[in-house]
């Protein structure tokens, strides 16, 4: 495969500026088609990107024989449908994390991935980014010893939106989004943890709703522990003053401690016993760009893409297993 002809199924706001834009800027890559099922809001995102084709039927969309790769930019609940969809026709996928709205639609998900031998990759972009690359590299290069503790801390106010229980975001209904914002934010720092440490094979949590300003989860506490026998635990709170807003992961080392944010990127600390050191890596305007530029590349067969969805189903292992879905 030469090149990569997509098709968007979903124009929300993640393909307006993180992703959208990456895609025809990588080289034989470029967007062909844009489906939705709001008339409107397609045909306006096709002209606006210069996009050629839209539709409002994904089938439609996976069918057109211009379009050999499909992004899945919808919420949770049909991330499973479509990729399923596009792997049988042939065409491999990207999906927007997480992979799916629950553990076991993930499993149906890399079902399918195996029996046709076609490609499913998820989007935990912040993989391949610069600021976690310096943070991989300081962990490798054992700038704090042997990590023998990993924190989770994220507060957060809730968004004006949340108050308006008419019309509620649909990343706070079970039914769409597969639970509350932890099921939307915790996804990318899990993610980032077992990739520095590997798979989580034991994860435990509680979760309440102290907020009321929704009926899914709004506070969260977990506890994890990895596969050489790290243990780890979280805190998610979004409901939260605007005095308590955090973000941060806290490794502790035998020697030194390194602690960096997952969402705003804050300037990464480490401390050891040569003093307190800050680094301040940039990152790509286009967050996505480095991530889909590598799975353009591995289907092209110039790269190998390991973001795949076997390597993001264990994310949402452990987010039901906190949840208790399972």
């Amino acid at each position: 495969m030469k090149q990569i002809n997509w098709g968007f199924i979903g124009c929300g706001e993640v393909t307006e500026r993180k992703s959208g834009p990456a895609f025809n800027l990588i080289p034989n890559s470029h967007v062909v088609a844009v489906m939705s099922r709001n008339l409107e809001k397609v045909r306006d995102y096709a002209s606006r990107h210069h996009i050629p084709r839209w539709y409002t039927d994904a089938q439609a969309l996976i069918d057109d024989p211009d379009v050999n790769a499909i992004y899945i930019a919808t919420p949770p609940s049909s991330h499973a449908t479509y990729a399923i969809m596009s792997m049988r026709s042939g065409k491999p996928c990207y999906v927007e994390k997480p992979l799916a709205a629950s553990y076991t639609e993930c499993q149906r998900i890399n079902r399918i991935s195996e029996q046709t031998g076609v490609p499913c990759f998820v989007a935990y972009y912040r993989r391949l980014l610069p600021y976690f690359q310096q943070v991989f590299q300081l962990i490798s290069e054992g700038a704090i010893g042997r990590v023998i503790n990993a924190q989770i801390q994220f507060a957060v106010p809730p968004r004006d939106l949340d108050y308006n229980r008419d019309n509620l975001p649909w990343r706070v209904q079970r039914d769409i989004a597969g639970g509350g914002y932890f099921y939307d934010l915790a996804p990318h720092q899990i993610d980032l943890l077992q990739q520095m440490f590997g798979p989580i094979l034991r994860a435990h949590g509680y979760h309440s709703n102290r907020g009321n300003l929704y009926q899914t989860e709004d506070t969260v506490s977990a506890s994890f522990q990895f596969a050489d026998g790290l243990p780890a635990s979280g805190s998610w709170c979004f409901v939260a003053h605007q005095s308590a807003r955090t973000d941060r992961i806290l490794l502790t080392g035998d020697q030194g401690s390194l602690s960096f944010s997952v969402f705003t990127y804050q300037p990464i600390l480490l401390q050891n016993e040569t003093g307190v050191h800050e680094f301040r890596p940039e990152n790509p305007e286009l967050v996505q760009m480095p991530l889909i530029q590598q799975v353009v590349q591995h289907l092209q067969g110039t790269a190998q893409c390991t973001c795949d969805s076997i390597s993001a189903t264990t994310v949402n292992w452990v987010m039901d297993r906190v949840l208790g879905k399972q």
